[in-house]
């Protein structure tokens, strides 16, 4: 694990630059979203089939609502839903590897354990602490309409306690020396004083010239990956609430989305039985059914751009199983019937081409910026050596400097760099200089829409009577990051030997 750790010792030093922010997630990603084959995912010898991926997803949800938010952070490096899917792919596929490395690793949590973790969880507690009326109350309103029961809360309570002591095994002899400590905390707060030269793709862009000949070579190098995107059409009926109770709020805004939650679990199910006609279902609840044009997953049905989770909800969809479970929008619940499949097809020359341009114009637009870029880069860094102004290399290549305001790698301040639109990519600045000394000039990295090279002017150390005050809080958090940086380390690893493989969309 020290071994690791020292791999990885640069980064650390990143890291340290973000103490405040959410980390850069380690996990293996999937967009669950994109998946619309019979299989989510192969791993361990085994299918984990799209049913098993839809129960484990709504694991993940059931963890939100019990508040299991630390939970959710080490599985799925979030903890709340997002509407790309992601979050669900990452706590599906991670879960899997917690269940299978905790009983490998002798890992059981008693039933005694599970049943006390299970009173101190949030949702259940009241002033006096456990509340039998809010664990039933849940368990009837939350659990049931899901089609859940107490069984899936011990399920991830057990989880919950499995996690904690893999992570306590991964992370054992993961420590920070006072020397580092120091060391890092002046390398956190010192002030830096940055330059940075920005190059625009655009500008390279327009002297990009393209031919047939370079159009009809790449066609042929990849005609097997040049394919039209698979099309979708939905029926889909929409359960919202009236313009009056659109203006409710608190609890009776929550009451009227129950209500509506619950009819739309009524449709559903009558949708599930066998032989179950869409349309005919619908009628009988008086839900009118509405139905899409072909639409794809990049350009969405007018109709379902009104939430993100529409679109990916109607690529989830199979023949084998057409109806969605109700999917909640902000004001009410939406039921998806799949109506039809256009099967992505190949493309012909003529039809493929505007996208042949396209991906010619970008390789050939970020070959010409990173060639410039790093001939500047060499420029400065022969002109820094030789005690030369850089000022003569930028006139020469025709660039200019941007001198940023001053910031620390650690800004504890209520308004930080990183919350000004100016500055929105500061996190790649500070990536780039962290390691660097007064006079140092970055490689090149991206920056908005192209990149960009960064020159650390000078650099003010912090008062050091701030690090007494800070010390304890400071090597606390350090030592947390450097945990959990140990503990993604070895989930990556344990992915990787997992032989993981996803179903992904083609297209």
């Amino acid at each position: 694990m020290i071994r690791v750790l020292r791999r990885h010792r640069n980064w650390l030093m990143i890291v340290i630059a973000v103490l405040a922010l959410p980390f850069c997630v380690y996990f293996v990603k999937t967009d669950y979203s994109a998946i619309r084959s019979d299989d989510f995912a192969k791993m361990y010898g085994r299918t984990i089939t799209l049913i098993e991926a839809r129960r484990m997803a709504r694991l993940f949800d059931l963890s939100l609502a019990l508040g299991m938010s630390q939970f959710l952070q080490d599985v799925a490096g979030r903890a709340e839903r997002d509407p790309q899917g992601q979050a669900y792919g990452e706590f599906i596929l991670n879960l899997q590897i917690l269940r299978h490395e905790a009983p490998r690793l002798g890992i059981r949590p008693a039933e005694s354990e599970i049943v006390d973790r299970v009173r101190n969880l949030g949702a259940f507690r009241g002033p006096s602490g456990f509340d039998m009326g809010k664990y039933n109350d849940f368990v009837q309103n939350v659990l049931a309409p899901n089609g859940q029961t107490e069984a899936q809360i011990e399920e991830l309570v057990r989880d919950e306690l499995a996690l904690e002591r893999i992570k306590q095994l991964v992370t054992t002899g993961v420590d920070v020396s006072e020397t580092e400590s120091k060391a890092d905390f002046e390398k956190g707060y010192s002030k830096l004083f940055v330059n940075v030269i920005r190059l625009s793709a655009l500008d390279f862009a327009k002297d990009v010239k393209i031919t047939d000949d370079e159009v009809w070579k790449y066609y042929e190098q990849h005609k097997a990956d040049l394919k039209s995107f698979e099309k979708r059409k939905v029926d889909f009926v929409s359960l919202a609430l009236t313009d009056e109770q659109k203006k409710l709020t608190g609890k009776e805004r929550i009451d009227a989305l129950q209500k509506l939650a619950d009819h739309a679990n009524d449709v559903t199910q009558a949708l599930l039985e066998k032989g179950a006609d869409f349309k005919q279902a619908a009628a009988k609840f008086e839900q009118p059914v509405q139905t899409t044009g072909e639409f794809s997953s990049a350009a969405p049905d007018p109709e379902l751009m009104k939430d993100p989770q529409l679109s990916g909800g109607a690529f989830r969809l199979t023949p084998q199983e057409p109806v969605s479970d109700p999917i909640q929008v902000s004001d009410g619940f939406y039921i998806l019937h799949l109506a039809g499949i256009v099967e992505s097809r190949p493309l012909s020359l003529e039809e493929a081409k505007p996208q042949i341009v396209d991906a010619i114009k970008a390789k050939h637009t970020r070959e010409l910026l990173l060639a410039k870029g790093n001939e500047i880069v060499q420029q400065l860094r022969q002109a820094t050596a030789a005690g030369q102004p850089l000022s003569a290399v930028m006139e020469k290549a025709g660039v200019k400097a941007e001198k940023l305001p001053p910031f620390s790698l650690i800004d504890d301040s209520p308004k930080t760099l990183e919350q000004k639109p100016e500055a929105a990519d500061v996190m790649m600045v500070k990536n780039a200089v962290a390691d660097l000394e007064p006079g140092g000039v970055s490689d090149l990295f991206p920056s908005g829409n192209g990149a960009a090279i960064a020159i650390l002017e000078k650099r003010e150390s912090p008062d050091p009577a701030k690090y007494a005050e800070g010390k304890a809080a400071f090597e606390q958090r350090y030592l947390t990051n450097m945990r959990t940086v140990a503990f993604r380390e070895w989930l990556r690893d344990r992915a990787r030997d997992a032989g993981l493989k996803t179903s992904s969309r083609e297209g």
